[in-house]
């Protein structure tokens, strides 16, 4: 099975977990997901399985739109509703104009610390887990993130709800700290469903379950194709004869063919199976960056 299953991901599980429960039903076939979730959080997960994980690197940077809600007054350490309690602040009166001159501090591209329970890696081991050890934890330095849209709306005294479209390696914990921070009290994620991630929405995944049930009894599934996956690519058709040079590494066979909009493009059969992506070097040569059993 070589395809990207849209999942519905539900709170109190991990996004390995997701893959664990696919990959046990399609073994041999490797499984990976694409954007991490964390447990708390619901919403789309994609998972790819067999020759889908090679799409990785070519699908993973796109944009991604959350929808959620920050808990007013209270800190916690893990910057969402799981952590402990590390600090608490007053709540003040907050207007509508308050709340879009915020968002509009916000948008565009800003500074953001991550949180220092993240998977980002000091010597070697992610910081995360130096943290659940009871390690002192230095917070990671500042990067910039893309905030490409942010609305807030006040939907309690003490909860906001947000919708936000971002740029990849965007912490929306770090988010949701820092917007209380702006509002003069401090605050955490205390709810997150992730939409869409690059092309993939989730109006077409499907609760775990279902995906698990159609799995096991090789039902009908809606799934994503590698070509489909790559639909914004430009494309290139082979016949068997130029699909036999590239399957046996010479990159030659694809001069002279590389399409005139630049960057990777998809190396497409007649029957439109995916055979490889590659990369132009220049207006009539390239090299390919992945070729695919299909």
């Amino acid at each position: 099975m070589n395809v990207i299953v849209l999942v519905d991901k539900p709170a109190g599980i991990t996004s390995a977990e997701v893959v664990r429960r696919i990959k046990a039903i399609v073994k041999p076939d490797r499984v990976g997901h694409l954007g991490t979730l964390d447990p708390f959080a619901t919403g789309l997960l994609p998972i790819m399985i067999g020759e889908a994980t090679k799409l990785a690197p070519f699908i993973e940077g796109g944009d991604k739109e959350y929808e959620g809600t920050i808990r007013l007054g209270v800190e916690t350490d893990t910057l969402d509703r799981e952590g402990d309690e590390v600090a608490t602040g007053a709540i003040p009166e907050i207007e509508k104009g308050q709340l879009e001159d915020i968002a509009a501090r916000f948008t565009g591209e800003i500074e953001q610390v991550p949180p220092v329970f993240s998977a980002i890696k000091r010597e070697g081991v992610p910081l995360y887990k130096r943290a659940r050890r009871g390690e002192e934890v230095e917070p990671p330095p500042p990067r910039t993130v893309i905030i490409k849209s942010l609305a807030l709306t006040l939907v309690a005294d003490d909860t906001i709800a947000f919708k936000l479209i971002c740029g990849t390696g965007t912490y929306a914990r770090s988010l949701a700290r820092d917007i209380a921070l702006a509002l003069g009290t401090v605050g955490h994620l205390y709810s997150l469903r992730r939409t869409r991630n690059g092309n993939f929405s989730i109006d077409e995944a499907a609760p775990i379950d279902a995906v698990v049930a159609a799995l096991r009894e090789g039902s009908n599934l809606k799934s994503v194709s590698l070509c489909d996956a790559l639909a914004d690519m430009p494309t290139v058709r082979i016949d068997a004869a130029i699909e036999k040079r590239l399957r046996n590494g010479d990159s030659r066979a694809l001069d002279s063919l590389v399409p005139p909009e630049g960057g990777p493009f998809r190396v497409m059969d007649g029957s439109d199976n995916l055979i490889a992506v590659a990369r132009p070097t220049s207006r009539v040569t390239a090299v390919i960056e992945r070729i695919f059993n299909v």
